[in-house]
């Protein structure tokens, strides 16, 4: 290695010890198969009790991803009045209660509720006591019945439509023009209201 003219040394480190700072991956085998058995015990313990908890189906968020329909974080508390669910007895029963969201829509409710009111159907609850069962228990031939643990689906995204011709009012129906119309209405509304008003009173004036 040649040096000239009155330029910077190299410092080359070609004795770095590398070796001793790589991060390795052997134990990938061994956790995948403690998580497995982890996720067995689990399932064990909890006996005949789902292995999931409830969750709501809500959109997802943006333009871009609400065509999707996902797990949300718990149901509220109005989906939950509408189907007779206590708030603190909802979780006992394996439902999980988000008290900070709100129903933006008759749509996103009626499928919450809909889906709480499936889980009620199929639910078992088993008395600690079969003496004395208290209420809400199941008695009788519920208890016998056949239980499963899995979880209820997602409802689909959207329903699915026949494939038929488009109509005349299809045809010439105007989305974009539609869209901006409305979006006016709404934004001059309160000032139509006030030119209106300010109208008939003038008018009212020159009757007088």
């Amino acid at each position: 290695m040649g040096f000239a003219h009155n330029n910077v040394l190299h410092s080359n480190h070609f004795r770095k010890d590398w070796q001793r700072r790589v991060r390795t991956w052997f134990d990938q085998p061994g956790r995948k198969l403690r998580r497995r058995n982890a996720r067995k015990a689990k399932a064990a313990s909890l006996g005949v009790r789902p292995l999931t908890l409830l969750r709501p189906a809500v959109r997802a968020q943006t333009v871009r991803y609400n065509r999707k329909v996902r797990e949300g974080r718990g149901f509220t508390l109005a989906e939950l009045k509408e189907v007779g669910i206590n708030r603190k007895e909802a979780l006992g029963v394996g439902i999980v209660v988000d008290h900070r969201r709100r129903n933006l829509s008759e749509e996103g409710k009626k499928l919450n509720v809909e889906r709480l009111k499936a889980y009620k159907a199929k639910l078992i609850v088993f008395p600690r006591n079969a003496k004395k069962p208290k209420k809400g228990d199941s008695t009788g031939a519920d208890l016998e019945a056949e239980t499963t643990r899995t979880h209820l689906p997602l409802p689909a995204p959207y329903v699915h439509e026949a494939p038929r011709k488009i109509t005349d009012n299809e045809r010439s129906f105007e989305a974009f023009k539609t869209l901006r119309v409305a979006r006016a209405d709404a934004r001059y509304e309160g000032v139509r209201k006030i030119r209106a008003a300010k109208k008939e009173e003038e008018e009212a004036n020159k009757k007088k």
